[in-house]
C-alpha cells in the first residue's frame, strides 16, 4: 500500500507542507512552473534550497504583489477594514476560474470550508461573514491549492500524521494576542492527538491544521514501511529543533483485516412476498448486518425462499428468536464464518445540497468511496430530481 508519513514534531503549515510534498516529486521545478502558470491573481511563487540545524530542505516562498507574507509566522484571517478582504464566495470563483482537475477545486474548498468554520465558531459569526484579508487570502490560496495538487500527484492510498507539536505561548494577530494554539488552530485540531512542546511560538497554524485534518487517513507513530523518497519542508523561523515538516513515502504491507461473523439460514414454501419483505425489515432494524433472500425449489419440486442472516456472534440469539418469530421456519441452520473486509468509515462531505454521508473503504490496494442512499433520496424528493442527477452533481460540480 502506498503510504504517506507526514512527521509533524515540528508543527505545520501549509508552506512548509508544500515544500515537503514538492520534495518528493521527482522533478519539482516543473511543478513550481504549474503552479505559476495557473493564474492565481497577483500571485509568484518559488522554492529554494534551506537549511535548518544541518539538515537540508526547501523554504517555498509566496508573493503576492511583491509582498511575502509567511505561512508559519501568520493566522491568516482578519476582520479589519482597511485593506481589501475575500469571503468564501470570492474564495470560490478565484478556484473556479483556476484550471485544476475538479477533484483538485473540490479538494481545495473543503479546506477553505473547514477553515471557515472554525473561524466562524470562534468568532460567533455566520460563515457567509468570515472574510480574508486580501494577501493572506491569495497566499493560503497557493498553499491550499499546492498541496491539493501534490497530493493528486502522489495519490497515496493511506495518509499518516504524527501528533501535532502546537509550539507554546502567545501568537500576535489582528485581534491582539492570542494563546498557542490559536483558537482557530484548536478547533480545526479537535480529535487529532497534539501537544504543547518546548517550543516558544506558533508551530501549526489555521492553514496547516485544515490541510493535516482533510488529508489524514490516520494518526499516529510512522509504520512498518519501505520508504522510496523523504521530503523535507523548512519554515522561515529558527529553533534549536529544525523547524521542518519531513514527509515520507513508500509502501506499507496490508495488514489482512477479517473477522468472525454468523450466517443463519433458513428455507420457507409457505409465506408471503410480503410477509418475507416485512421479516426481512425487522430483522435488519434488530441489529442484522445483512438480509438476503434466494428463490429456491423444495421438495415435491415446490418453490420457496431461502432467508440468510448474516450477524455478529453476540447477536445471535437475538436474531434466532426474531427468525422464528417473523418467518414460519421450523429449524434454522447455523455457519460460523471468518470474512475479510476492508477499513471502512463514514464522513460528512459538505455540498451544495448541503451535508451528505459518504462511506470510504480502503484496503488490499484498493480505495472506494459511495453516498449514503438515504441522503441522496432525500435530496431528490426534495429537490425534485433523479438520485443519479444528484450523483452527477456531486462527480462533477463545476460542470453545471
Amino acid at each position: 500500500m502506498k503510504t504517506l508519513f507526514l512527521d509533524c514534531g515540528m508543527g505545520a503549515a501549509g508552506d512548509m507542507l508544500t515544500a515537503a510534498l514538492l520534495e518528493l516529486l521527482p522533478d519539482p521545478d516543473r511543478f513550481m512552473n504549474e503552479v505559476n502558470a495557473l493564474g492565481i491573481p497577483g500571485v509568484r511563487t518559488s522554492a529554494v534550497k534551506a537549511e535548518k540545524c544541518g539538515i537540508t530542505g526547501t523554504n517555498v516562498h509566496v508573493l503576492v504583489n511583491g509582498v511575502e507574507e509567511g505561512d508559519d509566522d501568520h493566522d491568516h484571517t482578519d476582520h479589519g477594514h482597511e485593506h481589501h478582504h475575500h469571503g468564501m464566495h470570492e474564495i470560490q470563483d478565484i478556484v473556479d476560474a483556476l484550471p485544476l482537475s475538479a477533484t483538485v477545486k473540490s479538494n481545495v474548498m473543503s479546506v477553505y470550508r473547514l477553515i471557515a468554520d472554525a473561524e466562524s465558531e470562534v468568532h460567533g459569526m455566520p460563515v457567509s461573514e468570515i472574510h480574508f484579508h486580501e494577501v493572506g487570502a491569495m497566499d493560503a490560496i497557493t498553499d491550499i491549492v499546492s498541496v491539493c495538487m501534490l497530493m493528486e500527484r502522489l495519490a497515496p492510498d493511506q495518509v499518516i500524521v504524527s501528533p501535532v507539536n502546537v509550539g507554546s505561548g502567545h501568537v500576535h494577530c489582528a485581534h491582539g494576542i492570542l494563546p498557542v494554539p490559536a483558537p482557530a488552530t484548536a478547533l480545526l485540531l479537535r480529535g487529532i492527538p497534539m501537544y504543547s512542546g518546548s517550543v516558544d511560538g506558533e508551530l501549526c497554524t489555521p492553514t496547516g491544521a485544515a490541510l493535516l485534518k482533510f488529508f489524514a487517513t490516520s494518526y499516529g507513530d510512522m509504520p512498518v514501511m519501505e520508504v522510496s523518497s523523504v521530503g523535507y519542508g523548512m519554515g522561515n523561523k529558527d529553533f534549536e529543533a529544525a523547524n521542518c515538516v519531513r514527509s515520507l513515502i513508500g509502501e506499507t504491507q496490508d495488514v489482512e483485516k477479517t473477522d468472525k461473523i454468523i450466517e443463519l439460514c433458513c428455507n420457507v414454501d409457505d409465506m408471503t412476498a410480503e410477509e418475507i419483505g416485512f421479516a426481512s425489515e425487522q430483522l435488519l432494524t434488530g441489529g442484522a448486518l445483512d438480509v438476503f433472500t434466494i428463490p429456491i425449489v423444495m421438495k415435491k419440486s415446490r418453490p420457496g425462499t431461502l432467508i440468510c442472516v448474516l450477524c455478529d456472534d453476540v447477536d445471535r440469539q437475538n436474531m434466532i428468536s426474531a427468525m422464528f418469530r417473523y418467518t414460519s421456519t421450523l429449524g434454522i441452520r447455523e455457519n460460523k464464518c471468518g470474512r475479510y473486509v476492508l477499513d471502512r468509515s463514514v464522513i460528512k462531505v459538505q455540498t451544495a445540497f448541503g451535508d451528505i454521508r459518504r462511506k470510504d473503504a480502503s484496503g488490499y490496494g484498493v480505495k472506494r468511496s459511495k453516498y449514503e442512499y438515504d441522503d441522496l433520496a432525500g435530496i431528490a424528493r426534495k429537490q425534485g430530481l433523479s438520485i443519479s442527477e444528484i450523483k452527477e452533481h456531486l462527480d462533477h460540480p463545476h460542470t453545471h
